[in-house]
């Protein structure tokens, strides 16, 4: 179980349990489970870069990079979103993993959560597995890259 989030906001007892829970299933080795609570992209930016801030006082933020500050989000260690799934209708993504985000395919269903089953679920896969996963390149970029690998 990994909680992310601003949890600070919490009863100290709740606060107390997430940290023990997250302790007592640190080990687990078969899933992990993230619970997003009191979360918000914009907020895992700031806390990420406050934290690489504090972790190297000494340095300027000129050096910071991409990939040492992704260390500090709160999602550290985990891999990225490759697919984000939205339902109730809505066509946005609300603050949510905005960093972890960035080339995830996104899948837009009007069904409400509460009704997103596995039927609907098997939807969204089969539509991802559809996708050509580019990462910021350009259809041209591929060709050359499979024509090179091809050769």
């Amino acid at each position: 179980l990994k909680v992310i989030g601003d949890v600070a906001g919490f009863a100290p007892e709740l606060q107390t349990r997430i940290r023990a829970a997250e302790q007592s299933t640190q080990h687990n080795q078969a899933i992990t489970l993230v619970v997003a609570a009191n979360y918000g992209g914009q907020w895992d930016v700031v806390q990420a870069f406050k934290n690489w801030q504090a972790t190297h006082p000494e340095v300027s933020a000129s050096q910071l990079t991409q990939a040492k500050l992704a260390q500090h989000l709160s999602t550290a260690g985990m891999p990225d979103v490759d697919l984000l799934v939205r339902t109730g209708g809505e066509r946005r993504i609300s603050n949510f993993l905005l960093w972890q985000s960035a080339y995830a395919e996104l899948y837009f269903v009007d069904v409400l959560w509460p009704d997103f089953d596995e039927v609907e679920l098997r939807k969204a896969l089969a539509s991802y597995t559809q996708r050509t996963r580019r990462f910021g390149q350009t259809g041209e970029q591929i060709n050359q890259q499979q024509t090179t690998q091809a050769g």
